[in-house]
């Protein structure tokens, strides 16, 4: 603000998003981008805001931005500690070492630019070299949760056309093994293990020098899933400027990065705050922390022991972990000094358990930077800055550059009430459109209001000028912070023989904000019991993994539909939780939404 003149916080926003081209442009120019050849220009819309291209003839990598250049730094890359109590340290040198023999033996493999890659890993350090072996290649990582059943991981690997895949042999959870690589069904995987924090294959014996080319701004550089309201899984396709550019930024003026910074979110690499926080955090040279392991085994207060142990300066989580972590008072014997800014995302907060953050997590004095966005923009829509008061269980308002708004039905901007969280002009690190699928991509984000993105949250914004969040506007779920579609969990239990026809909604939960309950119709000769509800249950957490497990199977002689033949879920929620339903005339059947209402919550 001071090298730009401008005085006010408000004055910065307005003109962040007023002037978009100046906005990123001098973004990128702030936070350092190493550039091959700088762009001619910041913004292309002429095949449509949909299609928008940033910073026009530029040639960079993401891997020389966030690595290469960082060889030479004394500060870790990489702070590691697993569940065992085991820890690691690895230097950017190290960390460059191994991203070039990686890049070396995939392309041994004959691994090329364009092609895909899949990471169904454990969150270790592995993960890291493996993302920037694939930046250097050109070719496209495509990081899957390693906690996904077999169906939801195949369905992925699948779906991206993924010619090798990395995993390994197992995670640990409470002292548990979780097989992994017995999940994962492909002619061309390369086996990490687990125990000996080494590879199965020579992957050492390649070269560890690699000459990191520079690729088109626009070329796509990583594909990260998420789940919608029907259909598969939807591939959202980032680039290596246009991801670069809007991670650097949170990551710099949100989280107020410093040199010194120990910056640790409690995430997945599978989840978008896994490959945000790594990038974010190293193209400035900075030094992140990872753990693989529950967040309160042995007991609930590991987490603020890794903390003190590890100096965090920067801690991120859910609100679901809060709301699990907050039964135990054994935070109070913390003072976590190092801790000086907070981070939360993927679900709405509660007044109790924001509090409970800020007050025993950060002892009242760092601000809770709570971020809403979306693996569709690999960033945020809505993120408050250090600078700002705050209320509790707020998003501040729209993050700088990107121009945010609530609509009413109608499209027009409303205040004081709830409505659609939209976005009016593009941002550089919106999805090139999903993988695969370019029509799905403008049926999600772009039919409801032509020319504006909508992202499918309800918001608010209150008199004093405060953001909130109030869940999803569409049919999607929010489990402890991670989305999922229905279609999904319908597919899933499909997969028992018992099972006609699904339907699954997503109903309040105390701990995970949202739980998933199954709605199924079962064929002829199946008689309903408490055994099969249970194995059409076992059955679902086998296919998505166990995170997903339904809170119920409700077996129903019908599923109410249209007359077109479309399952009418928000009904069938609305009934379940003796909500007043909407417009039932479209119903064909609706004393099937009647046996629904006859069920106890």
């Amino acid at each position: 603000m001071d090298r730009l003149g401008i005085d006010s916080l408000d004055a910065f926003l307005a003109w962040s998003t007023d002037r978009p081209e100046e906005f990123w442009g001098n973004v990128v120019d702030e936070v350092g981008f190493r550039w091959e050849r700088r762009f001619d220009r910041v913004l292309d819309t002429s095949a449509g805001v949909e299609w928008a291209k940033w910073f026009i003839g530029g040639r960079l990598n993401i891997a020389a931005n966030c690595l290469d250049r960082h060889a030479a730094r004394a500060n870790p890359a990489i702070l590691w500690e697993g569940e065992s109590g085991a820890t690691r340290t690895v230097t950017f040198a190290e960390l460059l070492e191994q991203s070039n023999r990686l890049a070396n033996a995939l392309q041994s493999m004959g691994i090329a630019a364009g092609d895909r890659v899949a990471l169904v890993m454990p969150m270790v350090p592995e993960v890291v070299a493996i993302l920037y072996a694939c930046f250097k290649l050109g070719a496209i990582p495509v990081p899957i949760f390693a906690g996904f059943g077999a169906g939801a991981i195949a369905s992925r690997i699948e779906d991206s056309g993924a010619k090798v895949v990395f995993t390994a042999d197992k995670l640990v959870r409470r002292g548990h093994v979780h097989a992994i690589a017995e999940k994962v069904t492909h002619p061309r995987t390369i086996l990490f293990h687990y125990d000996q924090q080494a590879w199965a294959d020579p992957l050492d014996d390649h070269s560890p020098e690699f000459d990191t080319p520079a690729f088109d701004s626009e070329t796509t550089a990583l594909i990260l899933y998420t789940s919608g309201t029907t259909g598969k899984p939807k591939g959202t396709v980032h680039t290596h400027a246009g991801a670069l550019a809007q991670v650097t930024k949170e990551i710099y003026l949100g989280l107020d990065h410093k040199p010194e910074d120990r910056f640790w979110w409690l995430s997945d690499i599978g989840w978008m705050m896994g490959p945000w926080s790594i990038l974010g955090n190293h193209h400035f040279g900075g030094t992140i922390f990872m753990y693989d392991g529950a967040p309160d085994f042995p007991g609930p207060d590991r987490l603020w022991q890794m903390i003190e142990r590890h100096g965090i300066t920067t801690f991120g989580i859910s609100p679901t972990a809060i709301r699990v972590l907050m039964r135990s008072d054994s935070v109070q014997r913390y003072a976590m000094n190092s801790l000086r800014i907070l981070g939360s995302t993927g679900e709405p907060w509660d007044d109790v358990s924001y509090r409970w953050f800020f007050d025993k997590v950060g002892k009242g004095r760092s601000p809770v930077i709570n971020l809403s966005g979306g693996t569709e923009i690999i960033g945020s829509f809505l993120m408050p800055m250090p600078i700002q008061p705050l209320k509790s269980c707020t998003l501040g308002g729209p993050a700088p550059g990107m121009a945010v708004d609530v609509f009413d039905e109608q499209g027009r901007p409303v205040r004081g009430r709830t409505g659609y969280l939209v976005c009016t002009k593009p941002a550089p690190s919106m999805t090139r459109g999903f993988w695969g699928d370019s029509q799905r991509y403008i049926d999600t984000y772009w039919s409801r209001f032509p020319g504006v993105w909508w992202h499918g949250d309800w918001a608010s914004v209150d008199a004093d000028g405060c953001w909130f969040l109030h869940g999803r506007a569409d049919e999607a779920m929010n489990v402890a912070g991670r989305k999922l579609g229905p279609a999904e969990v319908e597919a899933a239990a499909l997969e028992h023989p018992a099972v006609r026809e699904a339907a699954c909604i997503g109903v309040p939960d105390e701990i995970k904000g949202e739980c998933p309950i199954a709605f199924v119709v079962l064929k002829d000769g199946f008689d309903d019991s408490q055994s099969l509800r249970a194995a059409i249950t076992a059955k679902i957490a086998e296919v998505l993994g166990p995170a997903f497990r339904p809170r119920l199977v409700i077996t129903i002689a019908e599923l109410p539909k249209t007359q077109s033949g479309k399952v009418v879920r928000r009904l069938i929620r609305q009934r379940y939780l003796g909500e007043q339903a909407g417009d039932t005339s479209t119903v064909q059947n609706p004393s099937a939404l009647d046996a629904i209402a006859a069920r106890p919550a």
